[in-house]
């Protein structure tokens, strides 16, 4: 299930650019907390300790408590961003939850037993379509992440939806079809070698209509 950190924050005061960046230098985060039928929330997280959050790994799926003036307040993480060129993180905003309040989160697509495939032992390609599943879940029972079998899967085969396992109270968030989540396409080898025998049988038919017609025009 999902992970959990507590962080000590600090009010901010002042707002705007010139602010965030002198709480960067000063090695803090600028962060706001939303939602909860309550003001926005801006506040300052120690730098290292948010890092090492995001990426110890389900950042985006960990209900946080952030402690503010001696307040604790239970937070899910809704978006980060990043210095594009230093990967430094910038911001990240928060969203007030209960572990009963229903979010929409992304969720980790794992696989396993990925040498149980025939498909993938020929050669085959495993073609992950979607990285993350979305689903509505409490906040306090978002699934870290989802795995999914691989064993007895042959080239050209594929992995649904209808294959997730969903944890109680959780629902995926498109209902109207079995999307595909993965396949095990066809080796690259292989496909060269389909489009090879097709490209020489193709000139073969070619020249068969051109001698019929040829046929014709002499008589």
């Amino acid at each position: 299930m999902h992970q959990t950190f507590t962080v000590k924050a600090e009010a901010r005061e002042k707002v705007g650019k010139g602010a965030a960046r002198h709480l960067r230098r000063n090695n803090m985060i600028p962060a706001v907390i939303y939602g909860g039928k309550e003001e926005p929330l801006p506040i300052a997280l120690p730098y290292k300790e948010t890092f090492l959050a995001l990426h110890a790994g389900g950042f985006m799926t960990s209900i946080a408590t952030i402690e503010v003036n001696g307040k604790k307040i239970k937070v899910l993480p809704k978006d980060y961003q990043l210095e594009p060129v230093r990967d430094f993180l910038t911001h990240v905003d928060f969203l007030r939850v209960s572990e009963s309040t229903r979010v929409t989160v992304e969720v980790p697509v794992h696989f396993e037993n990925e040498e149980k495939s025939p498909g993938l032992k020929r050669g085959g390609t495993l073609n992950v379509v979607r990285h993350e599943v979305e689903v509505e879940a409490p906040a306090g029972s978002i699934p870290e992440a989802f795995t999914l079998d691989l064993s007895g899967l042959e080239i050209n085969d594929s992995v649904h939806a209808s294959a997730l396992t969903l944890p109680k109270g959780v629902e995926l968030t498109i209902t109207d079809r079995d999307f595909t989540i993965a396949t095990i396409a066809t080796p690259a080898a292989l496909r060269s070698e389909d489009e090879g025998e097709e490209a020489a049988e193709a000139p073969e038919t070619e020249v068969t209509e051109q001698s019929d017609e040829g046929e014709g025009t002499a008589e």
